[in-house]
């Protein structure tokens, strides 16, 4: 048994989808046999954002109380620590936490920006996760050329399949990219029959960041791919529904070309309301960031992993990750409205089938059994 160390962001953003995300790490390398903990700091004032008030603030006591339940139920309380703005620790005191790291195996930074690269110092192992493959390394790149230097790690791995080889546009910043899919426990999504006139969903923000400009392109978000789908519920009979965050959001535009549109703060307002509303669905369609699009990064959604393994068929942009998993049961990668069209038409028709096929890819591929036991012998724990 080791123990391991997941640096992440979970009080900070306590909704729905980010927690199952970081969820899937923690309870997978429990169910490893593994010794888990999760710590995450403040970082920045003003971080943590509250959904009962819909503010962000310093004030964190909404995002400990959410996650102390939370881990509680997967037998993971007193397994935490949260540093605040104002340096004071929550869950494991500072000595504890210290503890912790003089005796992991292992630190597995999933969203930290390096925050307990210090503390970490003292495992065995610390391993950089990149969830923003393409965007990360063109950040990386652009501060190594005006003398910043990123953190060190023992190893680099990204959510991204092909970066770091040829199918990418992406550079590497002088960094050796090991591939991995962000992990599903499948077993904790429920795979029941939805409703008749249920509807492909998604959740989704419709600009997460500011673009970012690298070798004399500019490479954008969601915004920028949705705007090739948009006319798609005109091509298809089968419901579609987008649950939307973000700035600017064209909801007028977006309810004009046929689409539903849900709240998607509303629809992940908690873990349970989010793995219900996957349930709900009929399947996923979604579109990607430009960047993971435009560089061929190979990104793979966590929240489409959820979809499958509760049994719920994904048409998702192909970002190059159709090189790597299996499409055209359960799963497929589009990349225009008319190959998205004739994808819902097939699901559509034959829709237990690929029901039960994209639960069976879930568990192939993407479960956490597979991903981490994967990832735990490459880096040697």
């Amino acid at each position: 048994m080791a123990r391991i160390v997941v640096g992440s962001w979970m009080i900070r953003y306590p909704m729905g989808g980010n927690l199952s995300w970081t969820l899937q790490w923690l309870v997978g390398f429990q169910r490893l046999g593994h010794d888990v903990y999760l710590v995450e700091k403040a970082g920045f004032p003003s971080s943590c954002w509250d959904p009962s008030q819909g503010t962000m603030s310093d004030d964190c006591s909404y995002g400990v109380a959410t996650i102390n339940e939370l881990l509680a139920h997967y037998g993971l309380q007193e397994r935490w620590c949260f540093v605040d703005a104002t340096d004071s620790y929550h869950g494991l005191t500072r000595r504890e936490v210290a503890e912790v790291f003089h005796s992991a195996d292992l630190f597995v930074d999933i969203g930290t920006h390096g925050a307990w690269l210090e503390e970490a110092a003292a495992s065995g192992l610390r391993v950089l996760v990149d969830g923003e493959p393409g965007y990360t390394q063109m950040k990386m790149e652009n501060r190594r050329i005006v003398g910043q230097e990123p953190p060190v790690y023992d190893y680099y791995y990204t959510n991204g399949a092909n970066i770091g080889t040829n199918r990418s546009s992406a550079p590497n910043a002088d960094r050796a990219w090991r591939a991995i899919f962000n992990p599903v426990v499948v077993d904790l999504f429920e795979n029941g029959s939805p409703s008749p006139d249920s509807a492909f969903t998604t959740v989704m923000n419709w600009r997460s960041h500011a673009a970012i400009e690298f070798d004399g392109k500019v490479y954008g978000q969601k915004d920028m791919e949705f705007a090739n789908f948009m006319e798609l519920p005109a091509r298809t009979t089968v419901p579609l529904e987008v649950a939307v965050a973000g700035n600017k959001v064209p909801q007028d535009r977006l309810r004009e070309c046929g689409w539903r549109v849900r709240d998607a703060h509303q629809v992940t307002a908690s873990y349970r309301a989010y793995k219900d509303y996957i349930r709900n669905s009929r399947g996923e369609f979604s579109v990607c960031k430009n960047v993971f699009v435009a560089t061929n990064s190979g990104w793979f959604s966590d929240r489409s992993a959820a979809y499958l393994a509760s049994g719920r068929p994904v048409l998702l942009e192909d970002t190059g990750f159709s090189d790597h998993l299996p499409c055209g049961r359960g799963l497929f990668a589009v990349r225009s409205v008319s190959e998205a069209a004739a994808a819902l038409q097939e699901v559509d028709g034959n829709y237990d089938r690929h029901s039960k096929w994209a639960r069976e890819l879930a568990r192939e591929h993407l479960d956490a059994r597979v991903v981490l036991r994967k990832f735990l012998r490459q880096v040697g724990v």
